[in-house]
């Protein structure tokens, strides 16, 4: 039982670090929203770890970046980035690794494709109200260059959680 929960701990905060070195790893645009592979390291951590751990994961790191450490993309951290401009999208990890989590056999796709709906509606709104443009301005600068990428790290990240969680099981 000791040893589930160290192994448990060790999984959370390896998916931290993973969260926080992926999103390091970003191209800006001409839009406020960099090119990044949150979206995959999300979905992964939701695939493999489950609805539990990748909820307390996710929620270690947003914690960390709120009280500064730059966590976010482009090292960014602190509540400005939290609840600034992009900060809705950042929440939306939240339904996209729940749904992902969630999803099993044949309607897991379906479930991954409500939480990226989710994680995009939260941030393109979040957005809309904050910038105070309308909703299809803020989709059409903020999520309409990004959802066919997001869909394919989506896929890319549940076939790495195949190839990793049969390796797992081996060992």
């Amino acid at each position: 039982m000791k040893n589930k929960k160290i192994y448990a701990i060790a999984e959370i905060g390896i998916f931290v670090a993973l969260f926080i070195v992926i999103s390091q790893i970003s191209i800006p645009t001409p839009f406020l929203v960099p090119i990044t592979l949150q979206v995959f390291i999300v979905s992964l951590a939701a695939f493999i770890l489950g609805v539990k751990k990748s909820m307390l994961s996710l929620s270690a790191y947003i914690a960390l970046g709120f009280v500064g450490v730059p966590a976010f993309a482009g090292l960014g951290g602190g509540a400005s980035t939290l609840f600034g401009y992009t900060g809705g999208f950042i929440w939306g990890f939240f339904p996209l690794a729940l749904l992902c989590a969630l999803g099993k056999g044949k309607i897991k796709i379906l479930f991954c494709t409500l939480g990226l709906a989710f994680c995009h509606i939260i941030g393109v709104l979040w957005y809309s109200i904050l910038a105070k443009i309308n909703i299809f301005a803020a989709f059409v600068t903020m999520s309409l260059p990004y959802i066919f990428k997001d869909a394919v790290l989506i896929v890319l990240a549940y076939f790495c959680a195949k190839l990793i969680n049969k390796r797992i099981k081996k060992s």
